[in-house]
């Protein structure tokens, strides 16, 4: 269920979502015109031929606006961010070991591209902004990471500058996510069909797992229970990557490739530092990172559970887990 902010203010109301031809972007895109009824959705992104292709998936819809740009260009966010009351930020740079090999890039668009979105944000008045991260970004061995990382300091503190104004920034902060672009599954069923072995980047590792449709849920809970200066991380399962190779392909065979450049054996996504701020907020739904610093006016909740002391979220720490049974139904439901 969409919360009472959701329902009542995301409704009628201009939303801007960079990187809106993603994964992310398409299923957040149908489920604000299936279920919020805004006034008018832009999908920013740099690239004509995804934009084309998510237009024939919408049809002529007269609520969607589509603008070519790149996050990298201010002036061009300003013009897009014009009359837009909330903006979801999904652009980014993501593969971790193009990442290592091509670290200035990653830059531009992460970090330049981030404190673009936040001086658009403030320059066009819009009134709430929910930036995407990663595990990746917590405690991180990557260039990816680091960006990332970089981004959500960007956003949280850019409530700072956003004070006078009446702007506020959160971050969502999750794991792999099931029927994303770039997915293992097709590549795993292939081998399997054609009798080979499956090549697992390290036998022991675990990582976290979300659905596409908790991810846009969560954004939409974002929305309606920040204040601003948020990081919210959801209570999700873990799972061996061993599970996953088995939920793809019953009985395939495995063999131990190695980690990649960059690459964690397991994931975490609240280092043991960062969980000395952490509450735990609807029903343990979700982890609240509050800010240390928050000039801006922030008060500290009172709907949230504080988390044990020496708190950590990893993903070999975890109290949720599939197995490999459980990841087998979740790929079958198509989500």
């Amino acid at each position: 269920m969409l919360g009472v902010f959701a329902l009542s203010n995301l409704a009628g109301s201009s939303i801007l979502v960079t990187g809106g031809t993603g994964s992310f972007g398409k299923a957040f895109i149908t489920r604000l015109l299936q279920d919020v009824d805004p006034k008018r959705v832009v999908i920013y992104s740099r690239d004509e031929l995804k934009q084309w292709e998510v237009r024939q998936q919408f049809g002529d819809d007269p609520r969607l606006r589509w603008f070519i740009g790149d996050v990298r260009d201010l002036d061009r966010l300003r013009r897009a961010m014009h009359g837009i009351d909330y903006v979801v930020h999904a652009a980014a740079l993501k593969q971790v070991d193009t990442g290592e090999y091509n670290p200035s890039e990653f830059v531009k668009t992460n970090v330049i591209g981030s404190q673009n979105v936040v001086e658009a944000a403030i320059d066009a008045g819009v009134k709430k902004v929910v930036a995407l991260s990663t595990d990746k970004a917590s405690s991180p061995i990557n260039l990816y990471g680091a960006t990332k990382l970089t981004a959500d300091k960007l956003f949280i503190l850019g409530n700072h500058y956003a004070a006078a104004y009446p702007t506020r920034f959160a971050v969502v902060r999750y794991g792999n996510v099931t029927g994303s672009r770039g997915s293992i599954v097709p590549k795993f069923r292939a081998l399997a069909e054609a009798g080979e072995s499956l090549p697992i980047t390290d036998l022991r590792c675990t990582r976290f797992l979300i659905t596409l449709p908790q991810a846009v849920q969560m954004v939409l809970d974002t929305f309606d229970l920040m204040q601003g200066g948020e990081l919210v991380v959801p209570h999700i399962p873990s799972h061996k990557v061993t599970d996953l190779a088995q939920a793809i392909a019953p009985g395939a065979k495995m063999h131990d490739v190695g980690l990649r450049p960059g690459e964690k054996l397991h994931e975490e996504m609240i280092s043991p530092e960062e969980g000395r701020r952490a509450i735990t907020v609807m029903d343990g739904k979700y982890y609240i990172l509050e800010p240390e610093l928050a000039t801006w006016g922030y008060e500290k909740r009172t709907d949230g559970v504080p988390v044990p002391v020496g708190f950590h979220c990893a993903s070999d720490k975890n109290d949720l887990w599939y197995d490999a049974d459980d990841i087998r139904e979740i790929l079958a439901s198509g989500v």
